[in-house]
C-alpha cells in the first residue's frame, strides 16, 4: 500500500499520445465496422468514458461501452447477431436495462458478448429539462452534446472506431487527465443535481487516481440541495455500490475522507432512528479517523492481516471488510430496536440497509467487532498471563480440567472457531481499538504508537499460528452428536450441545488425541456424571 499524497496536491500525470488496440479490441471494433458497412447503418461507433481514460493512463480495461449516434443500443445489437448469422455464427443474447428517470437512469443500455467480451451499447443523447422539474427529456444528440452530459470532463473522451481518433469534444477532458484534476464538464452543481450520484463517482474517481477535487465541484458537492437529491432520488443499491466500489478499491481512506469533509457522511451512511446510545455529534470524524489509522497501522504491519493463502478473492474480502469494520469501529457497541424490538447492530443496519449490501456483509462486521472485543483478554493473557487463573477456572468444568499450559490454546481456538478465516481481521481491529483513546486521530496516528501496535499485533498473530491454531475451526470433531447420544446414554436435547463444545475444548487440549481416547474420557466423564446424580 502506498502513502497517499495530500488530496489537495496537484499532480502531473503521465498520460499516453494515443490509444494502443489489444489484438482482441481490434478485432471487436473490426466487426463492429463491418456491421456498419454491411448494412449501411451510417452509424459512426465511438467507445466512451472509462475504458478511454484508463488506456490513455496506460491500464488494462475491458469495461467497453459503444455510443450510437443514430440508433438504439438494442437495435444496434439486434444487426450484430444477424451479421453473426450470415457468418455462420451463433447468435449470442441480448440484455437490456431499461431507463429509470425517477433514480437518474436516463438511457437505455443493451449488452452483448461479442468475441468472449461483454460490450454495451447506447444512443448520444441530449436532455432538455422542463421548467421545475429534474427529469429531462432525452433525445438522440450529437457527440459533443453527449460529452457535456458525462459526469467528468476525464470521462467524457471519445475513441472514434470509424476514424481511429481519439476526440476531445469538451476542449479540456485531455489537459484534467494530464493535470489529475476531477472536474464536471458543465456546472457542477446542474450535473449533480441532474443525477445526484455524480457526486460519489466524482469522489470514486479523485480517490482512485489520486486526482484533484476542483474548489467548484467541492462547494457543489456540500450543496444542501445536492444532498437532499442524493438521500431522496438515488436508490440505495446504486449508493452502495458506489460505496462498495471506494471500499475495494486502492484508496479507500481518500475516499472516506472526501465524504466526511464534504458532509456526506450521514447521507451516504445513513443511521437508524433512536440509535443507542445517541450517536455522538462528531461521529463521522471519529470513524473516518479510525479507517485512516487502520490504512496506516495495515501498511505497517503488511499483507498478513489479508491473509486468505493463496486465494486472492479471500484476501480482497478480508481486505475489503477490514475497511468496514475500521470505519465503524466507533459505532461497534450502538445498537437500535428494530421493528420486532429486537436489538440489532447499527453497523449491520447501515450496510444491510442504507447501502443495500449483501446481508453476509453486514453479518461478518458484526462478528469482527464481537471478536474484536474478546481479543482483549487472549492478548492479555498471552503477554502476561494476567487473569491465568481465572480464565482457566472459568473454561474448567467438572469433566474437564484445562492444564495450565494449554489456557491460551483454549481459550483462542475457541475464538477462532466463532471467526474463523477473518480472525486476522478481527485481532487487526482489536489492536487498532484497544487500549481505547478519546480521539484517534490524535493519540493514535503518532508513529511510535503504531509502531507498538504493530509489534503487539505481529506477537499476537506468531502466538497463535506457534499454537497451530490457524485453521482449527475446520478440524471435525471426533464424535457427532448421535455419537456423543450413544457414549454418555442420553437423549436429545440441550446437553448435546454442551458436550460437543465440551469436546472441541478436549480436542483442543489434545490436538493428537484419537477417537478412541476420546471415547474412553467421555465415558470416565458419564461415570463421573452418574455419581454426581
Amino acid at each position: 500500500m502506498e502513502a497517499d499524497p495530500p488530496p489537495q496536491q496537484q499532480r502531473c500525470v503521465e498520460v499516453r499520445e494515443s490509444l494502443e488496440l489489444t489484438e482482441k479490441e481490434g478485432r471487436i471494433f473490426r466487426r463492429l465496422l463491418d456491421v456498419v458497412r454491411h448494412f449501411v447503418l451510417g452509424t459512426q461507433l465511438r467507445v466512451a468514458g472509462g475504458w478511454v481514460r484508463d488506456k490513455l493512463l496506460g491500464k488494462d480495461s475491458t469495461d467497453i461501452d459503444i455510443a450510437l449516434d443514430n440508433m438504439t443500443g438494442q437495435n444496434f445489437c439486434e444487426k450484430v447477431n444477424e451479421y453473426s448469422e450470415l457468418m455462420g455464427e451463433e447468435q449470442k443474447g441480448i440484455g437490456v436495462i431499461q431507463c429509470n428517470p425517477d433514480q437518474s437512469k436516463h438511457l437505455e443500455t443493451a449488452r452483448m458478448l461479442i468475441f468472449d467480451v461483454w460490450i454495451d451499447f447506447v444512443n448520444l443523447r441530449s436532455e432538455k429539462y422542463a421548467e421545475n422539474s429534474r427529469i429531462p427529456t432525452v433525445e438522440i444528440g450529437s457527440a459533443k452534446e453527449d460529452a457535456f452530459r458525462r459526469d467528468l470532463t476525464i470521462n467524457s473522451l471519445f475513441f472514434n472506431i470509424n476514424t481511429n481518433s481519439l476526440e476531445d469534444l469538451t476542449g479540456r477532458g485531455l489537459e484534467d487527465l494530464k493535470k489529475g484534476l476531477i472536474v464536471t464538464p458543465l456546472p457542477a452543481k446542474a450535473t449533480f443535481l441532474d443525477d445526484p450520484l455524480r457526486v460519489l463517482r466524482a469522489i470514486r474517481f479523485a480517490a482512485r487516481f489520486n486526482f484533484t477535487l476542483t474548489e467548484d465541484l467541492k462547494e457543489a458537492a456540500s450543496d444542501e440541495m445536492v444532498k437532499s437529491e442524493l438521500g431522496s432520488k438515488i436508490s440505495k443499491e446504486r449508493i452502495g455500490h458506489e460505496v462498495d466500489l471506494m471500499m475495494s478499491d486502492k484508496h479507500p481512506v481518500n475516499a472516506m475522507c472526501y465524504v466526511r469533509d464534504l458532509g456526506l457522511f450521514y447521507v451516504v451512511f445513513a443511521f437508524p432512528a433512536k440509535p443507542d446510545p445517541p450517536v455522538p455529534d462528531k461521529c463521522d470524524w471519529f470513524c473516518a479517523s479510525h479507517i485512516e489509522v487502520a490504512w496506516n497501522l495495515a501498511h505497517l504491519i503488511g499483507c498478513s492481516v489479508f491473509s486468505g493463502g493463496s486465494d486472492s478473492k479471500l484476501q480482497d474480502e478480508h481486505r475489503r471488510l477490514c475497511w468496514y469494520s475500521a470505519l465503524f469501529t466507533p459505532v461497534r457497541n450502538t445498537v437500535y430496536l428494530d421493528k420486532k424490538s429486537k436489538k440489532v447492530h447499527v453497523a449491520n443496519y447501515i450496510i444491510r440497509d442504507s447501502l443495500r449490501l449483501k446481508v453476509s456483509d453486514a453479518d461478518m462486521v458484526v462478528n469482527i467487532h464481537a471478536a474484536s472485543e474478546k481479543f482483549p483478554e487472549i492478548i492479555s493473557l498471552m503477554e502476561s498471563n494476567e487473569n491465568l487463573a481465572t480464565v482457566k477456572e472459568i473454561l474448567d468444568d467438572e469433566y474437564l480440567k484445562i492444564p495450565t499450559e494449554l489456557v491460551n490454546r483454549v481459550l483462542a481456538g475457541l475464538l477462532l472457531r466463532e471467526i474463523k478465516d477473518f480472525w486476522r481481521v478481527a485481532l487487526f481491529i482489536s489492536i487498532l481499538s484497544y487500549p481505547e483513546v478519546d480521539n484517534a486521530s490524535d493519540s493514535l496516528v503518532q508513529q511510535d504508537e503504531l509502531h507498538r501496535r504493530k509489534e503487539t499485533y505481529i506477537r499476537i498473530e506468531r502466538s497463535i499460528t506457534d499454537l497451530e491454531l490457524d485453521g482449527v475451526w475446520k478440524e471435525k470433531p471426533l464424535l457427532d452428536g448421535r455419537a456423543i447420544m450413544g457414549v454418555m446414554q442420553v437423549k436429545p436435547g440441550p446437553i448435546i450441545g454442551e458436550w460437543q463444545q465440551r469436546l472441541f475444548k478436549w480436542q483442543l487440549v489434545h490436538p493428537k488425541g484419537t477417537m478412541d481416547e476420546c471415547i474412553e474420557w467421555m465415558k470416565q466423564s458419564q461415570s463421573k456424571r452418574q455419581k454426581l446424580e
